[in-house]
């Protein structure tokens, strides 16, 4: 059995697609298994590259309906065998040394639920890109050495600022599949799954070798959803359920981070410039509405 499986979610440009795929091939150690589940795809290019693929590691899967891309996550993480399981996008990319890193930190820290590796970030014509989003997670939000975060910590640390990027995660494949997406929060559900994870006593170990880079699209859904409102209304409804949630653990620190949402309110403050170019009232009241209100 690999120590890695890594399940792609696909749909969407089939070149990058093959970009994401290869990153895989090269790997440094080959202790890993490689699942493309396409989401029915309108294009059949992938479909043509990777029904066949001569690596035995390689399996292709085409969901004879589109399923979304939640129902197609949750897919993943039950086709998933390994003990461990990563669940990229299908425009990210694996450095050589991303398998070899995860496994590392799984045999310093056995048991762990979640490795995060070190990220660099692209743009969407795969240039070095560094936004203010990534600098803040970079330089205020992330540990600046390999950390172990569990429970209230890992919870306080999450909720103050999220400073994860959820692709290039590689979960314990038993703590995933004991938790669902919450309803409701659709642009940041990827931070309600992982803090249901903390408060369920989950731990997390950061390494700072760099072993992945994530693809970040200006013209992404949580992007429009930035500019259009509908992210801040999902965070100040979630930001009020974790409150909640910690003060039923008992958790003082996560209760007063989720409470104040600092970081969550300066990321406001950002997007309320651009909202202000573009006249977009929704954006503007919504961005507002984030900064100020409690």
């Amino acid at each position: 059995m690999a120590a890695v499986d890594i399940v792609i979610p696909y749909w969407g440009d089939p070149d990058l697609l093959t970009l994401t795929v290869d990153s895989v091939l090269g790997q440094d150690d080959d202790d890993w298994t490689l699942t493309i589940l396409d989401d029915h795809y309108p294009d059949l290019t992938a479909y043509e590259r990777y029904r066949d693929h001569p690596d035995p590691r390689v399996t292709y899967v085409r969901h004879e309906q589109n399923v979304g891309i939640t129902a197609n996550f949750a897919q993943a993480a039950q086709r998933a065998t390994a003990d461990y399981v990563c669940i990229p996008g299908s425009d990210d990319l694996f450095d050589p040394g991303y398998v070899r890193t995860v496994k590392g930190a799984i045999a310093r820290h056995p048991g762990v639920d979640i490795v995060q590796p070190g990220v660099r970030v692209i743009d969407q014509h795969g240039e070095p890109s560094l936004p203010l989003v990534d600098r803040v997670k970079r330089r205020m939000l992330a540990p600046r050495e390999e950390t172990v975060l569990a429970a209230e910590d890992l919870a306080t640390s999450l909720i103050r600022g999220n400073w994860l990027y959820w692709p290039s995660l590689t979960f314990r494949t038993e703590t995933l599949r004991r938790h669902d997406f919450r309803d409701g929060f659709p642009v940041i559900q990827d931070l309600a799954l992982l803090m249901d994870i903390a408060y369920t006593g989950g731990s997390l170990v950061y390494t700072p070798e760099v072993a992945f880079a994530y693809r970040r699209h200006d013209g992404s859904a949580s992007m429009a959803a930035l500019v259009g409102g509908s992210r801040f209304r999902d965070e100040r409804r979630y930001y009020r359920l974790a409150h909640r949630l910690a003060v039923d653990h008992g958790w003082r620190r996560t209760a007063r981070a989720a409470r104040l949402r600092i970081f969550s309110r300066l990321h406001a403050a950002t997007v309320l410039p651009r909202a202000l170019l573009q006249r977009d009232g929704q954006g503007i009241r919504s961005a507002l509405a984030h900064l100020l209100g409690p």
